[in-house]
């Protein structure tokens, strides 16, 4: 098998059969709060807890600071949830100052663990009225979006389409579908999280909507794409990594160049990061590069070090 807590989060699926959060949700003894670089205890603490905002994403009375006057909304990606998604970026964003907000879209119900399968365009609607909600909360003019695979790309559709460009500062995407993947990256992609089973065959065939607009050439990616991938007054981020197996190639994430434009690839930076498509989440080194890219004007030093996954008993 390719990688333990693969077997593990696909476990997890297999036993299955608006939450409105804001940054410090924890007690003040609590800080700073433990950040999380393995996707394998990430991934399946999150799914199995999918309505529970992930840590640092608790507190709807933060406001944001002088430092950092735009909330983060985190975006999650398809089959994922809000938790399982964002159990490493959260708490560092909420840890260095950020008000951090969350939200499911796109699932068969509210409580599935198993989110962002319905179409893009009603996933974009969710997200516009999500952030609607935040600015009113916080009262800031604009938030900054964190997203992932699906969750990168979707919000372009807010940006160009609904209003979303004068909302969003900037835009920073982890291995974002901006281009479609083929087949087979989705395929695999559900492979990984079990949802090939017998049991979940259903959540990747009619039911995805999201799955085929997201592949190459399809109607839904010619139309956004169609007159410029990107839109005045925002900046865009892309971070992938060349061991993506799911948005393939992956060089089909990033945008064309352009001054608002900064597409980067983590290997760029430590050729021997091994991070894959859905680890990519919880990488230190894209976790540095979305610190970077959201307070360009105090960079950190990328920790360029090899991070092994947690390991446990092969399940399967």
């Amino acid at each position: 098998m390719k990688r333990t807590f693969l077997s593990v989060a696909a476990a997890a699926v297999a036993a299955f059969g608006l939450a409105l959060a804001g940054g410090r949700g924890a007690s003040a003894a609590s800080w700073p709060l433990p950040v999380n670089y393995h996707f394998g205890s990430g991934f399946v603490a999150g799914f199995l807890q999918p309505q529970t905002p992930p840590p640092g994403a608790g507190d709807g009375s933060c406001r944001p600071s002088a430092a950092h006057p735009y909330p983060v909304v985190l975006v999650h990606g398809t089959f994922e949830n809000m938790n399982d998604n964002w159990g490493g970026a959260s708490p560092l964003l909420a840890d260095n100052g950020y008000c951090v907000f969350a939200f499911d879209y796109g699932g068969p119900s509210a409580g599935s663990p198993i989110q962002g399968t319905g179409s893009v365009e009603a996933g974009a609607a969710r997200l516009s009225s999500f952030v609607d909600q935040v600015l009113a909360a916080t009262g800031s003019s604009k938030v900054d979006l964190v997203g992932h695979s699906q969750g990168g790309m979707m919000p372009r559709y807010y940006l160009k389409y609904l209003g979303g460009a004068a909302r969003t500062d900037r835009l920073v995407a982890l291995s974002p579908s901006n281009n479609g993947t083929t087949l087979d990256g989705l395929t695999e992609f559900a492979r990984q999280l079990g949802l090939l089973e017998p049991a979940n065959r259903f959540l990747v065939g009619p039911a995805c909507a999201a799955c085929v607009e997201q592949e190459v050439g399809s109607d839904f990616l010619t139309g956004l794409n169609a007159g410029g991938e990107t839109v005045p007054g925002v900046g865009y981020t892309v971070i992938t990594t060349t061991g993506d197996e799911v948005v393939t190639p992956y060089t089909s994430a990033f945008l064309p160049a352009a001054p608002n434009v900064t597409d980067i690839t983590v290997q760029d930076q430590c050729p021997l990061d091994a991070s894959d498509h859905l680890e990519i989440a919880y990488d230190p080194i894209a976790l540095t590069d979305v610190l970077n890219a959201l307070d360009p004007a105090h960079p950190r030093p990328v920790p360029c070090q090899v991070v092994l996954p947690v390991t446990g008993p092969v399940i399967g």
